[in-house]
């Protein structure tokens, strides 16, 4: 093993829930790569994204700071200019940072145009592209409508699959994400009634597979002397729910684990809540059919996905690229499928907000701690602050938020862990914030995680909820009506204020910076409330004193 992690292969999956695989529980979909990662590093079992959904979550964990903090709190927000990222932090130490698959970033444009950032420049494209050297940007959201496409940006993929030979001006959706119906027309699957069909393209020509080998490709050209992080960031299992055969039907209704709610929940439900339960991919998935037919390709996504792991495995393996090379397994936020009367993600529950994290570490350091499960509180945010300690530096913060994660790979016990982690969602896009007269401003909700209470925060006068993880781990007894838990409810707002007044936007300077500008003044000249020479070290007035100059003639 080596001394020293030299490369990063940083891998995200879209929109994966922690418990759909085999590592975390899952009994019928086995996923023996995730798995084998797991054996050869740790498992974090409590990791929870910054915001369940993927624009702001993604813009956390590159950041390694709170959506509070970067402001990019919905999709398509822009991440404005100035705020540092993994990739600005590593290339200071030598480490190259670089994307190949999906960001959801939304650039600055005005700022940069403010400050004349030309967007072909190298600067400019890393500011554009969130810190990172782009080898290949593609977000996989190549959706076409009557006013055009929901992304104009080329798209890399569509231009791959025009090259292979697939006739259309959109393949991405007409190929790779759209089935054959019984007429031989197009099934698309933004259709959720066709995902039980498979994807009109070649298994090996579809996204998933297409994504690792642009991964191996960036890999063979990189200079064995240049350590690298690479952010490899899939699309998949993201919908459209549909995947190319054989995956389309390795699984059935009967191996769909039975939901999660209760008609609990729908009592006097939060509103907010309640708003998210019934709109139309809430009330979509609270259909059995629909389940039914979903789950199935959901899971023959995320069964791809491992296989496709398995051949970035093997080839580290085999090209002795291994034993230098730490592995990241994490997704952005997870999906309801119907648990919590839900669809989608949005909201805090654990099916959505929090998501599997699995991290092989090549050095000795960690060979203590292979095949371990860590249960501490852990964030998205903190991936930043480890790739940074990893790669051998220290990890400014009064910047990255996060904090490394290292200790507990190598089997220490940090001094001070989080007692609570943070998550936040701006709704004010959503219906629900219409319905409720909400101000964008006021359209927010926070959620604070201990070990054993979740509670949400919400803005603009709403009630707020609580759930005991401990006695109710499915979480569908809201307990903050209760009076029995009001010291509850007031610990953990006093944990909610202590994070809001945390320091966030002195990023300019350190606390160790500002220790070692003080008492500086009297020693370049400044001299405040002195009286005499008695009042000052010795050498200080050396500059000022002495005989005095005679004033030049008029």
């Amino acid at each position: 093993m080596t001394s020293k992690t030299k490369n990063i292969l940083f891998i995200m999956y879209d929109q994966l829930r922690f418990d759909y695989l085999s590592c975390y529980g899952h009994p019928y979909l086995h996923t023996p790569n995730f798995d084998r990662v797991a054996q050869m590093g740790v498992q974090f079992t409590r990791c929870y994204v910054q915001s369940p959904i993927c624009g702001p979550s993604r813009m956390s964990t590159y950041t390694g700071r709170y959506c509070h903090s970067h402001g990019a709190q919905q999709n398509n927000y822009p991440l404005k200019v100035g705020e540092q990222t993994m990739g600005d932090h590593l290339r200071k130490l030598g480490m190259g940072c670089h994307l190949i698959g999906k960001t959801h970033m939304q650039a600055d444009a005005e700022g940069m145009k403010r400050l004349g950032l030309n967007q072909d420049s190298i600067i400019g494209v890393r500011t554009a592209e969130c810190g990172f050297d782009p080898y290949v940007r593609d977000d996989g959201l190549w959706a076409e409508g009557p006013d055009g496409y929901y992304d104009e940006k080329r798209s890399p993929y569509n231009e791959y699959l025009k090259a292979k030979g697939y006739p259309s001006h959109n393949p991405w959706h007409d190929f790779a994400n759209s089935g054959v119906g019984d007429q031989g027309d197009i099934a698309s699957g933004w259709l959720m009634m066709h995902a039980d069909k498979p994807a009109n393209i070649r298994e090996e020509d579809s996204e998933t597979p297409w994504l690792t080998n642009r991964t191996i490709d960036f890999i063979e050209e990189q200079d064995p002397d240049q350590p690298w992080l690479a952010h490899v960031s899939y699309i998949k299992p993201h919908w459209p729910y549909i995947v190319p055969a054989p995956y389309h039907n390795m699984y059935g209704p009967n191996q769909v684990l039975p939901v999660r709610r209760s008609e609990a929940e729908r009592v006097d439900a939060h509103p907010v809540f309640e708003g998210f339960m019934n709109n139309p991919v809430g009330k979509a998935f609270q259909r059995q059919d629909v389940r039914d037919t979903v789950l199935p390709a959901y899971m023959g996504l995320i069964k791809q996905c491992d296989d496709q792991l398995g051949r970035l495995l093997d080839y580290l393996e085999k090209n002795g690229r291994m034993d230098e090379t730490m592995i990241v397994l994490t997704s952005d936020h997870g999906d309801y499928l119907g648990d919590h009367w839900l669809g989608e993600k949005d909201l805090f529950h654990e099916q959505s907000a929090k998501i599997p994290l699995i991290i092989y570490d090549p050095s000795e350091a960690a060979d203590a701690t292979r095949g371990t499960v860590c249960d501490e509180l852990v964030e998205s945010i903190d991936l930043s602050a480890t790739f940074i300690d990893a790669a051998g530096g220290e990890v400014p913060d009064h910047i990255v938020e996060g904090r490394s994660l290292l200790p507990f790979l190598h089997g220490e016990t940090p001094v001070d862990w989080r007692e609570f982690a943070i998550s936040e969602y701006d709704y004010s896009g959503a219906p629900v914030a219409a319905r409720l007269g909400m101000e964008p401003r006021d359209a927010r909700l926070f959620m604070v995680a201990t070990k054993r209470w979740k509670y949400i925060h919400a803005e603009g006068g709403l009630r707020p909820m609580l759930f005991d993880l401990e006695n109710d781990p499915d979480e569908f007894t809201d307990l903050a009506n209760d009076p029995d838990y009001a010291p509850v409810l007031d610990q953990m707002y006093e944990h909610l204020g202590r994070w809001a007044r945390r320091m966030s936007q002195r990023t300019t300077l350190s606390d160790k910076a500002i220790k070692q500008r003080g008492g500086k003044a009297q020693s370049v000249g400044i001299l405040i409330g002195v009286y005499d020479e008695d009042d000052v070290e010795e050498g200080t007035l050396k500059k000022i004193t002495g005989k005095a100059p005679t004033i030049p003639p008029a």
